[in-house]
This record gives structure tokens, C-alpha cells and sequence, in this order.
């Protein structure tokens, strides 16, 4: 199975730390972040893995190559401007065709999440995407569901008036499981955004569904959440295995 991690943007809300370091390469216990995230797909039997670059790709290059060091192919796409969540997933359409399904993670989403059961639950529903969720009281997005899983409402980024009256506190993790049927969903002439422009146009299908979280999760994107990822895996808190 094959998977995509997204690396391209600037990271600019962790301030002086992601000045000169894209955000992908912040050292957890001295290894780069997304050494723990290659690392816990290929523990998930993920044997190919699709990497999007923009900001100091060179750093991501030089540190990974090819991946045949792990016994682990990479494929990086360079985006010239970014083309957004959804758009740099557009580019990589070849790469994913021939799938019967994929994987995509926010590369700043540290997490030892079952992706095997993820992948399963995939299969099984027949979904279009099913999303890695979790609980939370606030946050950017609010996902709306039924007790198979199937998604009946998502609202990304919602004002005040807009969560008035919804209860859910589901929200998205940042991981999510793709049938290569949702590529006509993404335009093709545009920057596009996965929870934007795809997971909310897709809800009336009724093949969105939503899995929820077993696992640590950490969003790594203020430093104080950066602080969060590194105390829990100097602790044993977040059970992954990294690319050594």
C-alpha cells in the first residue's frame, strides 16, 4: 500500500524554529520528525511513499534520498508555489492510480494511530476517504456522525453561527484513507484544500466516513506543541517507530 506525506508548507506559525528548517526536519530525541512518521508507516507495511516539497526541499532530499537506506522507495514532488493539501496530492495522481486505496498524512501530525486498522475499516465500509478523527472541543473542523461511521456533516473552519446547534465534537486528526476514485473531485487548475474543497463536497455521497483515534496524537504546530511531541516520545508516550 502506498501512502503520501505533506511537506510543503512553511511552518511559520512555530515562529524562529522553522526559519531555516522546514517543519518535516524538527529534531524529536535528535531525529527528524518525519523519520518517526516514514518509520510508523513502514511498521504498517506502507511500501512506497510519495513526499510533497516546496519550502527547502533540498533538506528532505538530501537527509532521506530514495529511501533505499530503510528499504523504503520515496518519490518527492516539488511544487514550484504551493499547491495546497488537495492540490499536491492532484500532482502526484499517477503515482496513486493502480491503488485500490491510499494513505495521506499531515506532515506535522505525530502519531502512532493503528493505521492498519484505519486501513481495514477502509475496505470494509467501501468508502471514498475514511478520515482519522478525534475529540475535541474546539477546533478547525467539525465532523458530524452516525454510529457506523459515516459522515453526515462537516463544516471546516465554521464561524460561531455555523457550530450554533452542532454537538459533535469530532473533529479531523489530519490522516485520512483515499480511494483513488475522490482525483475528479480535486480541480486540477487550482491550489485546493482536502477538507475545503473535498471532504465537505463529498459528505453527500455517503462513502466519507470517520474512524476515531486509539492512539497518540500530536498536531506540531506552535512550539509549545513541538515541546508536547518531544516530552512524549522521551517518555514512551507515543509508541513509533522511527527510520533509524
Amino acid at each position: 500500500m502506498k501512502a503520501m506525506v505533506l511537506c510543503a508548507g512553511f511552518g511559520t506559525r512555530l515562529g524562529d524554529l522553522t526559519r531555516e528548517v522546514p517543519k518535516p526536519m524538527l529534531l524529536l530525541e535528535g531525529h527528524p520528525l518525519l523519520a518517526y512518521l516514514l518509520g510508523h508507516l513502514k511498521s504498517h507495511s506502507f511500501d512506497q511513499v510519495a513526499v510533497n516539497l516546496h519550502f527547502m526541499p533540498g533538506t528532505i532530499r538530501t537527509y532521506f534520498g530514495d529511501g533505499s537506506r530503510w528499504q523504503l522507495p520515496l518519490s518527492y514532488s516539488f511544487e514550484e508555489a504551493l499547491l495546497g493539501t488537495a492540490g499536491g496530492l492532484k500532482k502526484v495522481q499517477p503515482f496513486f492510480e493502480q491503488e485500490q486505496a491510499f494513505l495521506v498524512q499531515y506532515g506535522d501530525v505525530l502519531t502512532d494511530q493503528d493505521f492498519s486498522a484505519l486501513a481495514r475499516f477502509h475496505h470494509e465500509k467501501r468508502a471514498l476517504i475514511t478520515m482519522l478523527i478525534h475529540e475535541r472541543a474546539r477546533s478547525n473542523s467539525v465532523v458530524s456522525l452516525d454510529p457506523s461511521g459515516r459522515i453526515n456533516g462537516f463544516l471546516e473552519r465554521p464561524s460561531e453561527e455555523m457550530r450554533a446547534g452542532v454537538k459533535s465534537a469530532w473533529v479531523n486528526s489530519g490522516v485520512c484513507v483515499c480511494s483513488p476514485e475522490i482525483f475528479p473531485f480535486i480541480p486540477a487548475d487550482r491550489p485546493a484544500d482536502l477538507p475545503r474543497d473535498v471532504f465537505a463536497r463529498l459528505v453527500e455521497s455517503g462513502r466519507l466516513y470517520g474512524f476515531p483515534l486509539t492512539g497518540y496524537r500530536c498536531a506540531i504546530d506552535s512550539p509549545e506543541r513541538l515541546a508536547e511531541a518531544r516530552l512524549a516520545v522521551a517518555q514512551g508516550r507515543c509508541h513509533i517507530r522511527r527510520l533509524e
